[in-house]
């Protein structure tokens, strides 16, 4: 007797021993036992991926954010650069049509009577100091 005493008490270190009111419990009771609780690691696993999954999502959404924050200020600097762009090409198309009106026929001319800073003839220039 007191070796399958010994034999019980080995084979159930491992292991709580879950009793009832009177006695020790039937394994209807320990399997019931046992299911309860792959039931909830299972129910904790599944709140951990859902937990995963929602952190994967929120991060996902906060880049996605970010980069049309991003592209707009791009945009907006691409527009602004572009009108500087167009300003400064009407302004070489300018220069350049005038630069060749001074290489056409009577150019000297018109250049002198745009000059209105040049000595007239006749005329002597001070320099005040």
């Amino acid at each position: 007797m007191a070796s399958s005493l010994a034999q019980s008490s080995r084979s159930l270190r491992g292991r709580p021993s879950v009793t009832t009111a009177g006695g020790p419990a039937d394994a209807a009771s320990i399997a019931s036992d046992l299911q309860l609780e792959a039931e909830r690691r299972e129910m904790v696993c599944s709140a951990l991926a859902l937990a995963v999954k929602v952190g994967l999502i929120a991060l996902g959404t906060v880049s996605l954010v970010k980069l049309s924050l991003a592209y707009q200020q791009r945009l907006d600097r691409h527009g602004e650069l572009a009108a500087v762009v167009d300003v400064e090409t009407s302004k070489l198309h300018g220069l350049q049509q005038r630069f060749d009106r001074l290489f056409s026929l009577g150019g000297d001319r018109r250049l002198m009577d745009e000059q209105d800073q040049w000595i007239e003839p006749n005329r002597l220039r001070v320099i005040w100091r």
